[in-house]
């Protein structure tokens, strides 16, 4: 679910680097190009909003991103990013479509980075060494945003201006999240391929590589048989003890030695497919990493040029690991590294955060069978999630939490909320596909990838993603001019 990182930044040699004096509360630090006008700052944020002991009087400089280019000031509407697993400007770059809807309803643009990514971090650059990730939880983020939110509102003097919180994928979740624990501050919220009910535990493990099977299975015919035949000869010449016919047909860089190796090039493989299928969309994209448009018919036109399948396998899968083409090999362990989430969870110090955070809270514990999906057998139960969770953060992962703090599928008491999924994107088989009453409403782009919805308009859109965001902009200006009245009347 995360993006390819950068590699862990190096040891700290001054306490300084570690804890960086914090700037005046929204003192501009820079500009970048991303979304019109944005600004970056920082807010110095309360480091445990749960606690009046000493870390509850401590703070830490959250970053946030802003753009008054198309507000109304004091009237529109703010617009509201709840940042996910990453660099905050890496989804400023990729949501164009909330730029767009704000030249038309004349809003105040803010996008939030989560507490523990990008810079935005609790305890300098030692934040995910163990004792450090404790105050890494979802709850603390959704404060972080609500203080966040109340405080620039002061700033701005826009205490009517309703506030409408977008996201996707796990922002998607914070997004529907902030909806339903701080109504009194967000207004309404669009939460694009939030996978709401497969992060609390609910549906069947099997879906999430199935759905990517499907998409393969959909953009050629005799791609899934030829991905089967590739892994199959894999799994044969281990069986043979063939190594190096693995390793040089597949051109990793250090020789596959073991059955270990095997498992983790299997695992390799699979997460090239799973990006590629979350990120097919039309046209070339730079989100998580270079890839050219439509990668799913591109990685099946790759596989199905060879006559040797697992040469196919390793052209296949350099779409996504090698989309320069300058790569003479894969550095297999470095490329991909596993983690308690069997999406991926990329490289660097995200990574880290993203791993302990699926070892506590949010539930991944989707499998590979050889049945259901094309990709060889990876069992990846509660019981091993909790091992490795424990031996990795001396953490035990609660894995009803998600469904008893933030209600699992049972949603009908909250209201005004855009659950929006596209039918190529495998994480909608976790999410919210029915609608649960008239202001909680499903959406599916026929076409779309992972959280498309989002993304800036584009001359090779499918037809239902138009659609779909000129029916959000719609509900959101409804949702905008009700709060306005509400605010009204409360005022008479």
């Amino acid at each position: 679910m995360v993006a390819m990182g950068t590699p862990l930044p190096p040891p700290p040699l001054l306490l300084l680097l570690l804890f960086p004096p914090l700037p005046p509360a929204g003192a501009a630090v820079s500009t970048r190009t991303a979304g019109p006008g944005l600004v970056e700052r920082l807010f110095p944020q309360v480091r445990d909003h749960f606690s009046f002991e000493t870390s509850g009087n401590e703070t830490f400089p959250q970053r946030y991103l802003v753009s008054e280019k198309f507000w109304k000031k004091g009237f529109g509407p703010i617009f509201f990013y709840t940042g996910n697993e990453g660099n905050i400007w890496t989804f400023a770059q990729n949501s164009d479509f909330i730029f767009e809807l704000a030249e038309e309803q004349q809003a105040l643009v803010v996008f939030a980075e989560h507490r523990y990514y990008g810079k935005s971090l609790p305890f300098g650059l030692e934040s995910t060494q163990l004792k450090r990730t404790g105050l890494l939880t979802v709850e603390q983020a959704l404060a972080d945003y609500a203080v966040l939110i109340t405080e620039l509102k002061q700033q701005y003097g826009a205490a009517g201006c309703p506030v409408i919180a977008f996201g996707g994928s796990y922002g998607g979740m914070l997004s529907a999240y902030m909806r339903m624990k701080y109504p009194n501050i967000v207004a309404g919220a669009l939460a694009a391929s939030a996978p709401l009910l497969s992060v609390a535990g609910l549906g069947d493990p099997t879906q999430f590589f199935r759905d990517v099977t499907a998409d393969f299975d959909r953009s050629s015919p005799g791609c899934v048989t030829a991905v089967r035949r590739a892994f199959q000869q894999i799994k044969d010449l281990c069986l043979r003890g063939a190594y190096d016919e693995i390793s040089n047909k597949m051109a990793t860089c250090k020789k596959i030695f073991s059955k270990e190796d095997v498992y983790q090039l299997f695992g390799f493989a699979r997460n090239a497919f799973t990006m590629m299928a979350m990120m097919d969309y039309p046209y070339k994209t730079d989100f998580m990493g270079p890839l050219p448009a439509n990668p799913v018919k591109v990685g099946c036109e790759h596989i199905l040029a060879h006559t040797d399948p697992i040469e196919g396998l390793a052209a296949l899968v350099g779409v996504f690991y090698n989309s320069s083409g300058s790569a003479q090999c894969y550095d297999i362990y470095q490329l991909y590294q596993s983690c308690a989430d069997p999406t991926g969870c990329g490289t660097g110090s995200d990574a880290e955060a993203w791993d302990y955070q699926v070892c506590t809270e949010i539930n991944l514990t989707f499998n590979s069978n050889n049945v259901t999906d094309m990709f060889p057998a990876m069992p990846f139960t509660q019981p091993m999630r909790e091992r490795y969770c424990q031996g990795r953060w001396h953490v035990k992962p609660r894995a009803r939490w998600l469904h008893t703090n933030f209600w699992g599928g049972d949603l009908k008491s909250t209201s005004n909320i855009i659950f929006s999924n596209g039918d190529l994107d495998p994480w909608a088989g976790g999410g919210i596909n029915s609608s649960l009453s008239p202001s909680l409403i499903a959406l599916m782009i026929k076409g779309g990838a992972h959280h498309l919805d989002l993304r800036g308009r584009n001359p090779a859109d499918p037809p239902s993603v138009t659609e779909v965001r000129k029916l959000e902009a719609t509900i959101i200006n409804g949702w905008v001019q009700s709060a306005r009245m509400e605010r009204a009347q409360d005022k008479h």
